[in-house]
Parts: structure tokens; C-alpha cells; sequence
């Protein structure tokens, strides 16, 4: 007990209490917890609509957003939660994404015309996290497929295309992950523009091609998990018959 001791070690014990509540507010995230993403949180509901995204403003607001990834460069993946972890790189992977375009906006057309002549915009190695450099390759490639190995992830992050699944106006969390990971997902696989049917033949975005073994080879077992209304009968009653052919990729960018 504090005043059993002398006054020296009490005033002492005293900071050292003080210095304890000051510490685990500035330190990052412990094991389990929320990352903080209020701000994003803020810039995601003013600047994403239906899929678009308004980067004009998320330009005029780039301090706000720089002011964000500072807070999660600061975090250590590895202390959180497995599914606050999935949620933190898939964030990482969005935000970033912005940052990027902004890089070059308002003259880029397309997030391939922040690429280099070798070198890819998915290679350039810009993203800090928790003293690392990374490239957005590298959190897909690396971290988010081999890592969690849940082909659903195709359908969170997003590539600032017209072509890929859209960014939704909120954070992904670790608590409400897999519900997130699963509107999205039916969302896209269901919006007319990213599949068609004619007869036997079943045209579906080319995440399919490009990532076949996530979806083990069996897009028309993947989308009869989420296929809906109509969809789902045409796929169900000639699954056995279906041919996969690919849409052509809209790689123009998904603002106003």
C-alpha cells in the first residue's frame, strides 16, 4: 500500500502509475483489440457512394487520410486477433489504394498509369506497416490469399477499377468480418453488370481466371454458395453443362 511507504517511493509508484495510463494509450492496438479507424471510417461514408468513389474530395481531405495511415502504420499486425488481423490488411490494402491514386490525381485515367515501364503500380513498394515497406502485391500476394486462404478477400479489396468489387462506405472489423465478407461477395456475384448467361454459357469476371485456385477451380460451385433468385436455378439446373468464359476487364478508374 502506497502509504506505508515512504514519501520518495510513493511519489515514485505514483509516476510510475501515471506513466502506465499515458504508455497504453499511445502504444498500438494489443492482442485482440480494435485498430482505430474512426477517420477512415469518417472519409469512407463522406467519399464512397454506391461504389464510387469521390476522389477529389478524398484529395482535398489527403491530410486527413495521411493522418489515418499514420495510425496504422503504428500497428503491429501480429498482436492482434486473427480476424481483427484479416480486417487490418484488407483496410491497409483499400486506404492505400486511395493514397496511391492520389499520387497522380486528377490527371490518372487508371491505376495502371501509376505503373513504371517495369514495374507494375501493384509492385512499387510504398505501404508502412509497423517499420515495413510493402507493396500492395505483397499484402494480397503475401499476407491476405496464403495467410487466411479465403477466396471471399477478392471481393473486399479493392483495385480503384470500375471492373472490380466495389469499396463500401465502412471499414471492415474483425468482429463483423465474416458477415461483411459475405454481403459483399453475394453483392457482387449477383449485380448484373459482373455475369452473364447465355444458354450453356456463363460469362464471370475475370477474378476467376486470374485466381482459379482460390476458387478451386470451380466457379460454378463457388457461386452456387451465394447465387440468388434466378441465377441460382438457371446454375443449379445445368451446372453439369456450363461453360466458363471471362468478361473483358474495365481497368478505368471508379470515380465521379
Amino acid at each position: 500500500m502506497i502509504r506505508s511507504v515512504g514519501k520518495k517511493t510513493g511519489a515514485c509508484l505514483i509516476v510510475f502509475f501515471l506513466s502506465g495510463i499515458l504508455t497504453s494509450t499511445l502504444l498500438p492496438a494489443a492482442a485482440g483489440s480494435s485498430v482505430d479507424y474512426s477517420i477512415y471510417s469518417e472519409l469512407l461514408v463522406k467519399y464512397v457512394s454506391n461504389g464510387v468513389v469521390d476522389y477529389a474530395g478524398f484529395k482535398a481531405q489527403e491530410a486527413r487520410l495521411d493522418q489515418y495511415l499514420k495510425v496504422i502504420e503504428q500497428v503491429d499486425p501480429e498482436g492482434l486477433a486473427r480476424e481483427e488481423q484479416f480486417a487490418f490488411y484488407i483496410n491497409a490494402y483499400n486506404a492505400w489504394t486511395i493514397k496511391l491514386i492520389l499520387t497522380g490525381y486528377p490527371g490518372v485515367k487508371s491505376i495502371k498509369d501509376l505503373g513504371g515501364l517495369f514495374q507494375s503500380p501493384w509492385k512499387k513498394e510504398f505501404v508502412r506497416i509497423h517499420g515495413k515497406t510493402l507493396s500492395l502485391d505483397d499484402i494480397e500476394h503475401g499476407i491476405l490469399r496464403p495467410r487466411f486462404k479465403d477466396p471471399r478477400v477478392h471481393f473486399a479489396i479493392n483495385c480503384a477499377s470500375k471492373s472490380c468489387p466495389p469499396l463500401i462506405p465502412e471499414p471492415y472489423r474483425g468482429a463483423t468480418l465474416d458477415a461483411q465478407l459475405t454481403l459483399v461477395t453475394a453483392d457482387f456475384l449477383n449485380g448484373p453488370s459482373n455475369y452473364r448467361m447465355e444458354g450453356n454459357t456463363f460469362w464471370v469476371s475475370s477474378i476467376f481466371k486470374w485466381f482459379a485456385e482460390d476458387f478451386n477451380k470451380d466457379v460454378v460451385g463457388f457461386y452456387l454458395r451465394f447465387a440468388q433468385g434466378e441465377l441460382k436455378q438457371k446454375l443449379t439446373a445445368g451446372r453439369d453443362r456450363i461453360e466458363i468464359k471471362y468478361l473483358d476487364y474495365d481497368w478505368s478508374l471508379n470515380g465521379v
